[in-house]
């Protein structure tokens, strides 16, 4: 049964950040939209037939809708009705002043209002980063919502919880998390010299040349507008001081676990111990990648998607 919808279309002029006029670059079959959902506004990009299967993506720390930019064409050509939101507080959504404005649960419901504005029942769901924990959560807590999962280089929220507790080499992987706890001090370091740490830090832990200077142009870009870098790394203090559990523990989605096995902040094992949390699941391990794997290898992501959530023929829902 669909449950009274809690999101719908809005004008544009809705958004806290306008849109800029090549937002959506040349290559990218898409068109932005406003959507309220969840008492915040967000900015999509959708594309793909309307009639399609529906396929939200999100995207991960410290990125915005655009790095799933290669993967949108070879989906929405495959048939999916595509819907990439800036997911809140990054780029021209809303930005909600609070860290408890984004708590897991919050950022789940946020998806899950995306679902009945487009007046679907289910919608795929692949998420890359942080966009993967959203995904995940909303597995194992709305799985009423979701016909497929597709989690990229993050692990199933209790594999990953247990690894910090009892593993010293995940926990120095992961030491930036504890960092973003301190008030303003990460804005300030990550912005220093037009954002030479962040820039550096996307460059320095993936392949040679994925990041180019204009994928740069466009992060500094998202990342200046007002108080959203503050947003994103609230998104780290809020999974901290609320460390929330799920209601379940398996997840009953069929589940695709895609990982860049070069990932410096995450251990190759969270994804096999991930894909035996599930009770339909498997893994496909991408072995020259690393954590940015959608931006290394888009076409074979989206593939694996298309793979694993088989789009409806046109006309079916």
């Amino acid at each position: 049964m669909l449950e009274p919808p809690t999101g719908r279309a809005v004008d544009e002029g809705r958004l806290p950040e306008p849109i800029a006029a090549d937002e959506i670059p040349d290559a990218v079959p898409g068109r932005s939209r406003a959507i309220e959902t969840n008492d915040v506004t967000l900015h999509v990009v959708e594309a793909g037939p309307e009639d399609g299967k529906l396929l939200v993506l999100l995207h991960g720390f410290p990125e915005f809708w655009y790095g799933w930019h290669e993967a949108i064409a070879p989906l929405a050509n495959a048939g999916y009705r595509v819907v990439v939101p800036d997911q809140r507080g990054y780029n021209c959504s809303e930005k909600p002043p609070a860290v408890s404005d984004y708590r897991i649960d919050e950022l789940a419901r946020d998806v899950v209002g995306l679902i009945d504005a487009y007046d679907r029942e289910t919608a795929a769901v692949a998420g890359h980063d942080w966009g993967a924990a959203v995904a995940w959560w909303l597995a194992l807590n709305h799985e009423s919502r979701l016909s497929e999962l597709v989690a990229v280089n993050v692990p199933h929220p209790s594999v990953f919880e247990r690894a910090l507790r009892r593993s010293w080499d995940q926990r120095l992987k992961s030491w930036y998390m504890l960092a973003f706890q301190l008030p303003k001090l990460p804005e300030a370091v990550a912005s220093a010299g037009n954002w030479r740490l962040a820039t550096n830090a996307l460059r320095d832990t993936s392949a040679p040349g994925t990041f180019s200077d204009e994928d740069l142009r466009r992060y500094r870009r998202a990342w200046n507008r007002d108080g959203a870098f503050e947003a994103m790394v609230n998104w780290y203090r809020a999974i901290v001081r609320d460390r929330p559990e799920p209601a379940e523990t398996e997840v009953t989605v069929p589940t695709l676990v895609i990982w860049g096995a070069q990932d410096q902040f995450l251990a190759h094992r969270l994804a096999h111990e991930s894909v035996e949390r599930c009770a339909d699941g498997r893994l496909l391990t991408i072995d020259d990648a690393t954590h940015w794997v959608v931006h290394e290898h888009p076409h074979r992501v989206a593939d694996a998607i298309a793979d694993h959530a088989d789009p409806l023929p046109p006309g079916a829902r």
